[in-house]
C-alpha cells in the first residue's frame, strides 16, 4: 500500500521550489553530512557534460553568497526541516535568503561522531552555514530546534545576529524535564517525543496543538514510517539534551532574542515564556498567540508570519532592499 506521507513529498519539494529553495547537501566534516534547503539563486548549476539530463535532486553545484538579508528556520523533534516550516518559507523568500537545515538524525543528516549535545548540532550547523557563504543571520527556532538556537547565539555570536524561538527553553533541565513529563502524563521524554504507535503519536499531537485534530489511522501509521527514523540516535539527542540543575546557567546574548508563543501552549507554558524573558533581560521581547498551542506556527500560520515579518523588518529597517 502506497505511504500517503511519503508519495506526498514530491508535491512539498516542488512547492518549496516554487517559493525559491531547493536542496543541497554537503559534508561538514569527515564522517558528518548535513541536508539543507537554500536559496535558488545562491547554488549555481552544474554544466551538463553531453546532452540530456536534469540536476541530481540535492546535487551540488558552486555556491554563491546570498544578497538578501539571512533566515535560518530549524526544525524540531517531530520532523525535518520544510514539514516544519512549510507555511513559513514561502512568506519569507521575496524578501530574505531562507535557508532551512536538516539538523543531524533528521531528513539527510547524519555523523559518525558520538556527541548528541545541542552543541554539537550548533556547531554543525554554524560550520554548514558558513560553507554556503552566510556571514550573519537570524535564527528562527521550534522547540529543539530552539535550544539549538540559543546555543548557536551562545557559542557564535559574530554568525547570529538575533533570533526567534517559539514552544522552546534555553535549556532542559532535571527539574524542568521531570514537572513537565510529570504534568503532561509522560513517563520519558521519548515516550512523549518518539511515539512507536498511533496512540503515542494521538497523544503527542493532542498536547502539541490547541484545537484537536483529527485524521485516520492509516495517516498516522505513514507519518510513524516516514518522520520517526532513526530512533535509536534520536533517543540518544534526548538523553542528551537533559543537564542537572547546577550546571544550569543563562549565558549573556548580544543579540536581540523575540519569543513568539502559542498562549495555549502545553508543553512549555506561556509562563516559562515570561520567566525567561524577565531572565534574558531588556533585549528579548515577548508576543503570544492566541487559540494556539505548542505547534503555533502550523495551527496560526498567517498570525505567526505576520508576527515573525515584523520582528525580521525591525532589524533591518536601516538596510535598502535589493
Amino acid at each position: 500500500m502506497v505511504n500517503l506521507v511519503a508519495a506526498q513529498k514530491p508535491l512539498m519539494h516542488g512547492l518549496m521550489k516554487m517559493a525559491g529553495i531547493r536542496p543541497y547537501t554537503m559534508e561538514i566534516e569527515p564522517g558528518t553530512v548535513m541536508s539543507f534547503w537554500v536559496p535558488c539563486e545562491t547554488v549555481e548549476k552544474p554544466k551538463k557534460k553531453g546532452g540530456g539530463g536534469e540536476e541530481e535532486e540535492g546535487g551540488s553545484g558552486g555556491l554563491r553568497k546570498p544578497t538578501k538579508p539571512v533566515v535560518v528556520l530549524v526544525h524540531g523533534f517531530a520532523a525535518e526541516g520544510i514539514v516544519t516550516w512549510q507555511f513559513q518559507v514561502g512568506a519569507l523568500t521575496k524578501k530574505y535568503s531562507v535557508y532551512v537545515p536538516d539538523l543531524l538524525f533528521f531528513g539527510g543528516s547524519t555523523t559518525d561522531k558520538s556527541d548528541r549535545s545541542p552543541s554539537f548540532q550548533a556547531e554543525c550547523l554554524g560550520k554548514g552555514l558558513r560553507k554556503l557563504g552566510v556571514e550573519k543571520c537570524t535564527i528562527v527556532g521550534f522547540s529543539y530546534g530552539g535550544m539549538v538556537a540559543f546555543k548557536m547565539a551562545e557559542l557564535q555570536p559574530e554568525l547570529v545576529q538575533a533570533v526567534v524561538v517559539s514552544g522552546s527553553i534555553l535549556a532542559m533541565t532535571d527539574s524542568i524535564s521531570e514537572a513537565t513529563l510529570q504534568r503532561l502524563g509522560f513517563a520519558s521524554s521519548s515516550e512523549l517525543l518518539l511515539p512507536n504507535s498511533v496512540k503515542g503519536l494521538k497523544a503527542l499531537l493532542s498536547v502539541a496543538t490547541h484545537k484537536k485534530l483529527w485524521f485516520p489511522d492509516c495517516l498516522h501509521k505513514d507519518y510513524l514510517e516516514v518522520m520517526f527514523t532513526n530512533r535509536q540516535e534520536r533517543a540518544e539527542l534526548l538523553e542528551a539534551l537533559v543537564i542537572s540543575n547546577k550546571d544550569d546557567s543563562i549565558p549573556k546574548f548580544p543579540q536581540r532574542i523575540h519569543l513568539l508563543w502559542g498562549e495555549n501552549d502545553q508543553i512549555f507554558k506561556v509562563e516559562l515564556a515570561h520567566n525567561m524573558k524577565e531572565q534574558l533581560g531588556e533585549k528579548a521581547t515577548f508576543q503570544g498567540i492566541k487559540k494556539a498551542g505548542h505547534l503555533v506556527h502550523l495551527e496560526r500560520p498567517c498570525v505567526y508570519n505576520r508576527n515573525l515579518k515584523l520582528f525580521l523588518a525591525s532589524l533591518h529597517t536601516d538596510e535598502t532592499p535589493k
